[in-house]
């Protein structure tokens, strides 16, 4: 009988200590077996975070401590405009500004989804899956878009911004419907950053089709003579050509193409109303 309580006790106290080992193992980040326990985003923050400039401070930065943890808290404590890639910088404020917009509505729509996915596919090639990771966790965050709107006006070009603005109307259309929601936060953004009234309005007529898309697209009047309008093209061609976005990459140039053609196209479809050869 005395064997038996024996060798009960020692059965409690090896189970005891097998416990004990298991939560100091799950406390260490480890599992029971040893292997490393993953951590949620930091795979996402490793990648991104030693690029990142100006984005790794206020807002932007902020956003992305909540997401990704520590690394970016301890970065967002000091100045703005570190040394970084602009390409860093403008690819992590088009995923904050995208989570933005998808959420205005109250809804993450699959179709919207689909849009981001199919652009990162085409444009970043190997890193989108990365990209996609990134915009599920900032997803789940609040977003100030003031702030953050105003923080991208400040530290990126013009050209930069008109951009983000095309790409943002994209996300917008991306179930072939405007919701009255995401086009009034458009609006705001495009306000924040200082993107002036023609140049929004412009962009909006690429995908808000109306009689007088094509003349809005060149920001011009309706009403203008032919050398206006083929003066006009030319100046839009400057402004949207895909060389002006070069400097942050050849992903966003290639990206920028699409809005070069849509000035291209409107030309061509004013020319071919009123017979300009």
């Amino acid at each position: 009988m005395r064997i038996l309580v024996i060798i009960v006790f020692i059965i409690l106290i090896v189970a005891i200590i097998r416990q004990f080992i298991d939560n100091k193992s799950k406390s260490k980040g480890t599992k029971p077996d040893g292997e490393p326990k993953p951590k949620n985003g930091n795979g996402y923050a490793k990648w991104i975070g030693g690029g990142l400039g100006w984005a790794f401070g206020g807002p932007i930065g902020g956003i992305l401590g909540f997401a990704f943890g520590k690394m970016f808290e301890d970065m967002n404590q000091g100045p703005l405009g570190q040394k970084g890639s602009m390409q860093a910088d403008f690819n992590v404020s088009l995923l904050v500004l995208t989570a933005a917009v998808m959420k205005a509505d109250g809804t993450v729509k699959k179709s919207e989804l689909d849009y981001v996915k199919a652009f990162y596919v085409r444009n970043f090639g190997q890193h989108a899956e990365q990209y996609i990771g990134m915009l599920r966790e900032i997803l789940k965050q609040e977003i100030n878009v003031r702030e953050v709107s105003m923080q991208v006006g400040q530290y990126m070009d013009y050209s930069s911004k008109l951009q983000i603005l095309h790409y943002l109307f994209g996300i917008s259309k991306a179930d072939d419907h405007f919701h009255h929601d995401e086009v009034d936060l458009i609006t705001r953004i495009a306000g924040f950053m200082g993107i002036n009234a023609t140049d929004f309005a412009s962009i909006k007529a690429m995908f808000v089709k109306e009689v007088d898309s094509a003349y809005k697209i060149l920001e011009i009047d309706s009403n203008a003579s032919d050398e206006e309008i083929k003066k006009a093209y030319r100046e839009m061609a400057v402004k949207y050509h895909p060389d002006k976005v070069s400097h942050i990459g050849d992903d966003i140039r290639k990206a920028a193409e699409e809005k070069f053609q849509e000035v291209s196209s409107a030309y061509e479809q004013i020319k071919k109303q009123r017979g300009i050869r």
